[in-house]
Formats: structure tokens, sequence, C-alpha cells
């Protein structure tokens, strides 16, 4: 989960470097602070950081490092594609937290990863909001 908070942060901080849209800092942001509850909870239970150190892109899991690469490349094409990153990202955040909270009974975890959900749920809403007036726009 820590890396897919960086995953999320990072993508959109490198939309909004591109674009200039308030949508990808203020999620950036939030995605910044997940970043941050994550690690909180990395430290309580003495769990190892896979990302610490790690520049923007960059992660432990070879598998982000790919899928940075292709979000990136997919969103710097278009604002509609952009948007559409940022709807396949929660999403996925989505599915991932989902199964998180089934497999753990720690109730502080659960309780961070609903949250955690609950506002990626929100982020999706927005990205498909604007992601629509594109596609009137166009």
């Amino acid at each position: 989960m820590r890396e897919e908070e960086k995953l999320a942060r990072d993508v959109y901080q490198f939309l909004f470097d591109k674009w200039q849209l308030n949508i990808f800092k203020n999620i950036a942001a939030a995605e910044e602070s997940h970043f941050v509850a994550v690690g909180g909870m990395l430290t309580r239970y003495n769990v190892s950081d896979p990302a610490a150190d790690k520049p923007a892109g960059v992660y432990s899991n070879a598998d982000l490092n790919t899928l940075y690469a292709q979000l990136t490349a997919k969103g710097a094409t278009s604002v509609a594609d952009a948007f559409e990153v940022g709807i396949l990202i929660e999403k996925a955040d989505i599915a991932d937290l989902e199964k998180a909270i089934a497999a753990t009974d720690r109730v502080d975890i659960k309780r961070l990863y609903t949250n955690l959900m609950n506002a990626s749920y929100n982020h999706q809403e927005a990205f498909e909001a604007n992601h629509e007036i594109c596609l009137i726009a166009q």
C-alpha cells in the first residue's frame, strides 16, 4: 500500500506538471497524506519501508516501475487520457484496498484502509466528472 500511494502521488504530480490542472495537484497532495499515513503504520508495526529514499517514479516493486512509465506515457498524450489514468489508478487502489481490508484483523489498519478507500472513491468520481467534461468539449 505504501508504494501504491507513492505511485498515485508521483503520477498525479507528473500530470500536474504536464497539464497544470489543479485537480492533479490537489489529489497528489491527498495521496501524499495517504503515503504518510501508511508510513506511520509501517513504523508502528516495525515494518521496513519499501519506498524509503526512492525518488518519484522509482519503486522497490519492479511492476510499479513499469506501471509508472506506462501511466505517465498515457497521461502525457492528452488531458482526457490523463483523467483516464486517474480513473485507472483509483479503481486499482479500491480493488487492492478491498483485498487488504479482508486480509487483516487489525482494527487500526482496517480503519486506515477504509479511509483510503473512501478517498479513492472521491478521487475516482472527480476524475470521471472531469473526463466527461473533456469528452463533451471535444
